[in-house]
């Protein structure tokens, strides 16, 4: 039997404290990740559920995305910003045509914001955390996982081309900017095919019975956290900020409509596309001179080599099997790859494929 680790017994403050780190290999975890498929129990990041018929347009008036016209059993990415464009919260969605599905990284407070905007509007918000578990399978033999679960394989996810900046010429394309395709599970809830492999919404009494029909191997979320560092896939809350526009962490493709009728923060996000590049953005940082137990923290400030003045924060660091020490960080946009930066003690340089 597996030996897990959970995040909680190594750091009981970490946002993943209630996610197994690894099963005593994470190493070969990652790579197992990488080279085949391993299952990621996900069950401590929030859920939502939103039926209602009103609900797809609510939220397509609400958030980033194009959301009327989307598909039963479909799937897409959207982000609430503030009035002034900054990322307030992020989420996965799937629609199975009674109900929307969002899951979140801060699932009370993106609860809170949606219950101050009902209105008359037909839709019943609510957290289902508790009795729904979100498990991710992860590698490119993600379909014959899928087979086995008797549902696969599904189409690799939709994603359309971000326009040229300039305005709008009336054509507005009728979906979302990224499309997942999904299915429902026999035992109820459902799969979504990600860019990373799928990710499935699963009764939580039911998890062990999915793990074994699945038939791969378990991963700890160090190693799910490894392979999006190395992906340079941003994580909200912890590559953004109380300022970050969607344009600085990539997210302008997958999540944000740039034809789309008003939402909020709308103005800012269409001033960035059209008059000029965004003031920061996301990079992958190599990491010289540090143990695994001096990874550094969450928003640790980046500086340059003989300054004092912060250039940006880390976001993410980890140790990768292959590329030892790395980090996403957020930083200035006239950083270029020739810049010698420091994150602490340590020295970095950005990742020349930027």
């Amino acid at each position: 039997m597996l030996s897990a680790v959970p995040v909680a017994a190594l750091d009981p403050n970490d946002p993943d404290a209630g996610a197994v780190a690894h099963y005593g290999e994470p190493a070969r975890e990652q790579r197992l990740l990488d080279t085949a498929a391993g299952l990621v129990d996900r069950s401590h990041r929030g859920v939502l559920a939103i039926p209602g018929e009103d609900r797809l347009g609510w939220l397509h008036s609400l958030t980033t995305q194009h959301l009327t016209g989307l598909a039963p059993y479909s799937g897409s990415e959207l982000l609430v910003l503030s009035p002034h464009g900054h990322v307030e919260h992020h989420a996965a969605l799937t629609d199975d045509g009674a109900a929307t599905w969002l899951d979140t990284g801060d699932a009370p407070g993106l609860l809170q914001f949606l219950e101050r905007m009902r209105f008359l509007m037909r839709v019943e918000p609510a957290e289902v955390t508790a009795d729904w578990a979100l498990l991710s399978i992860v590698g490119p033999q993600t379909d014959e996982a899928l087979i086995a679960l008797g549902v696969g394989p599904l189409l690799p996810p939709d994603l359309l081309a971000v326009p040229d900046a300039k305005f709008a010429t009336g054509s507005v394309p009728p979906r979302p900017t990224v499309v997942y395709s999904a299915a429902a599970l026999p035992g109820g809830g459902w799969v979504r095919r990600m860019s990373y492999g799928a990710d499935l919404l699963v009764p939580r009494p039911t998890v062990p019975e999915v793990v074994e029909a699945a038939g791969v191997p378990l991963a700890g979320i160090w190693a799910f956290e490894a392979m999006r560092v190395a992906a340079r896939r941003p994580r909200a809350g912890f590559e953004t900020d109380h300022k970050t526009l969607p344009a600085e962490v990539g997210w302008t493709a997958p999540a944000v409509h740039l034809e789309k009728g008003c939402y909020r923060g709308q103005e800012t996000i269409a001033r960035v596309h059209h008059l000029g590049r965004p003031p920061r953005k996301l990079v992958l940082l190599h990491l010289d001179g540090i143990a695994t137990d001096e990874l550094p923290a969450r928003h640790t400030p980046v500086t340059l080599e003989g300054g004092e003045r912060p250039v940006g924060f880390v976001g993410t660091a980890v140790r990768h099997y292959e590329l030892g020490m790395i980090a996403l960080a957020v930083v200035k946009q006239n950083l270029t790859p020739d810049s010698v930066l420091r994150v602490g003690p340590s020295t970095a340089a950005m990742d020349p494929e930027q």
